[in-house]
């Protein structure tokens, strides 16, 4: 195994220290192919579908590759990946159980947006699934890296939220800040509008009085931003502040959602928390969830706390009183 450094890793628990580097390495040499765009080949070209038929693209397919051959001997026993059906066993002997969606936002790699690496990390068990169907409150660790104007990592051990950027001379990661909060409340949210028709009453009456703008109930301008990248819609969030929607819709197939729990809900609601922020399924607590597959998928709310929780009281209201909500600040009624 190749122990040229690769992170600043003086804050990263012992025992996770070989997987942490493992993953900052591949990290690294996608974030080199990623930075050649289409001089690096058709990263963006679609190379087929994964088991739950969303388009896998030749950048996925690589990423996934590159992650699943280097955590031979950094102590992962399990990895599981979105883009694959099942568990694989890494090494028998491992302790520890790796869930990875290997490229997230790969819609936009042609188009020169930023994309990223999510993961999470449990105690593994004896069996594979077993070691990833349980709730999120038993993570030991959980981040994402972003590939963007900077390549950084934002990672969790279960105590804050710290903050690396691979310097570009020396190829290394580096410890830019030990601590990264959410502001309480923010003026931006973040959520693809051209659903609205299919969202639940709830949701569009929160969205609703945030487009009412300082004369409606919130008495404040808000702006609305849409990246279609959940890392780069989490970095701005735990970075500045807002909240993310993903909900649920009446949509077949967005019954429960669309993000994945174990690969992308989970560990973004475990940094979010550690930030100081909120995460829910819209109602309940999103780390208190137990997928019951795989690719069990779950509507996710998460960002500032204030906001959160407003989408939580608007759930909380009778249907009657949404209703009447709705019937009054509905700006897209027809």
């Amino acid at each position: 195994m190749d122990h040229t450094p690769v992170i600043s890793d003086d804050l990263i628990p012992e025992n996770l220290r070989p997987v942490i580097r493992t993953l900052a390495g591949i990290a690294t040499e996608l974030a080199r192919t990623i930075a050649s765009g289409p001089l690096g080949g058709a990263l963006g070209a679609e190379v087929g579908s994964n088991t739950d038929g969303d388009n896998q693209k030749a950048l996925d397919v690589l990423a996934d590759e590159r992650f699943a051959a280097a955590l031979k001997g950094s102590g992962v026993r399990w990895y599981a990946s979105e883009e694959r059906e099942d568990v694989v066993e890494i090494d028998p002997e491992g302790t520890l159980a790796l869930a990875i969606d290997p490229l997230d936002g790969s819609s936009n790699i042609d188009v020169n947006v930023s994309i990223g690496t999510i993961f999470s990390i449990r105690p593994a068990k004896d069996g594979g699934e077993e070691s990833f169907l349980r709730p999120g409150t038993e993570q030991i660790a959980a981040g994402y890296f972003i590939y963007g104007p900077q390549t950084a990592l934002v990672v969790t051990f279960g105590d804050g939220v710290q903050h690396y950027v691979l310097d570009p001379v020396e190829r290394v990661f580096k410890l830019a800040d030990a601590g990264m909060k959410i502001p309480p409340s923010s003026t931006e949210f973040a959520i693809n509008a051209s659903n609205y028709r299919h969202w639940s009453k709830p949701i569009r009456a929160y969205i609703d009085d945030c487009l009412a703008g300082s004369e409606g109930p919130r008495g404040q301008n808000f702006n609305m931003r849409w990246v279609a990248s959940l890392v780069a819609e989490t970095h701005r969030i735990i970075s500045r502040g807002g909240i993310f929607l993903y909900p649920s819709d009446a949509r077949p197939g967005y019954e429960h959602g669309r993000l994945r729990m174990v690969y992308e809900c989970a560990p973004i609601a475990m940094l979010v928390e550690q930030a100081g922020g909120r995460a829910t399924t819209g109602t309940d607590r999103l780390l208190n969830q137990v997928p019951d597959r795989l690719h069990a998928r779950t509507p996710l709310v998460f960002g500032s706390t204030d906001n959160v929780d407003r989408v939580t009281a608007y759930h909380d209201l009778p249907d009657e009183e949404v209703s009447a909500l709705f019937g009054s600040r509905g700006l897209f009624r027809t």
